[in-house]
């Protein structure tokens, strides 16, 4: 939609902004509250997302009769690569800080950015390359203080850098889906496909997905509802009525509240690297984000966002 015919919302942007800030920064705390396999976590949590969905949804499902062939097989590799992602990202925090993950995570736009770039030849401004370099060189601090802290917590900032390409991969695919399928639709079916990656995964693993205490159908049950339904599909829907920039620099806010919830919720002290690289990487994020809103075109369709 054009800036032109862009709706009044019914409430100020700010409003559910927050409200999705937030509950974006509760993912990494909730997974680290459940005991059960991150790949059974991810599986209920797109399971319980989808039938929160679906109720809602069923005038939405029309043009899924005009979904070619090709278009089916983009949206099962964007469904693939989001499973891949939340595997990956949901198991580094076995392993490393909620911090040093989070962070990580975040460089996301800027690995979407530089896909673009190749795929799609969207050419960054000289602003926008500052601050990917900045951002990286955040991420290798980051990574160089907890290398002196074990190396499992550098195979967990490993396990989350991989996750982050992983999603950046279904962020390019979306971006090529979103110009032909709505976006309701793109995400039911990828949301779909993710959880039978996730449901195949436990089954070929002998991975229990049942008997778990009441404890943890309820962590299943908020993954879905806080993260996913308050966070990502909120962002979805002011995507009607701001710019994807605005969404985009919200994510932003997710290391920052994540740590904090983590520093009182687990005693996880923040160190002088990890703050430091945390800097560097919000300082790129921001040049980043500030150089594509100077680039940034009207807005014909409603883009896709998809992290943990």
């Amino acid at each position: 939609m054009s800036t032109s015919s862009r709706r009044a919302p019914p409430v100020a942007p700010a409003v559910p902004l927050v409200v999705g800030m937030l509950a974006i920064s509760f993912a990494p705390i909730l997974v680290r509250y459940s005991d059960a396999p991150v790949s059974v976590q991810g599986m209920y949590r797109m399971l319980f997302t989808l039938v929160m969905m679906l109720p809602f949804g069923a005038k939405h499902l029309g043009p899924i009769r005009r979904v070619s062939a090709k278009d089916w097989v983009l949206l099962a590799l964007a469904g693939f690569f989001l499973a891949l992602h939340f595997l990956l990202w949901m198991a580094s925090l076995d392993y490393t800080s909620i911090a040093s993950s989070t962070i990580i995570l975040s460089l996301e736009p800027v690995f979407v950015m530089a896909g673009a770039y190749f795929l799609f030849k969207d050419r960054p401004r000289r602003t926008a390359l500052a601050g990917m370099a900045i951002a990286l060189a955040g991420v290798v601090l980051v990574g160089s203080g907890d290398s002196g802290v074990s190396k499992s917590a550098v195979l967990g900032d490993v396990l989350s850098f991989l996750g982050t390409l992983a999603v950046v991969v279904n962020m390019l695919i979306a971006k090529r889906l979103l110009e032909r399928v709505p976006s309701y639709l793109y995400s039911l079916i990828v949301f779909a496909v993710t959880f039978l990656c996730f449901w195949g995964y436990n089954l070929a693993g002998g991975i229990p997905v049942t008997g778990y205490p009441p404890r943890e159908w309820l962590v299943f049950s908020l993954l879905a509802f806080v993260p996913t339904v308050l966070g990502h599909m909120i962002f979805n829907w002011l995507l009607q009525y701001v710019k994807p920039t605005t969404i985009s620099m919200s994510v932003l806010a997710e290391p920052i509240g994540a740590s904090l919830l983590g520093m009182a919720l687990f005693r996880e002290m923040v160190g002088g690297f990890q703050l430091a690289g945390g800097a560097l990487v919000i300082l790129g994020l921001v040049l980043y984000m500030r150089a594509e809103q100077a680039d940034a075109p009207k807005i014909d369709k409603d883009p896709e966002t998809a992290s943990a």
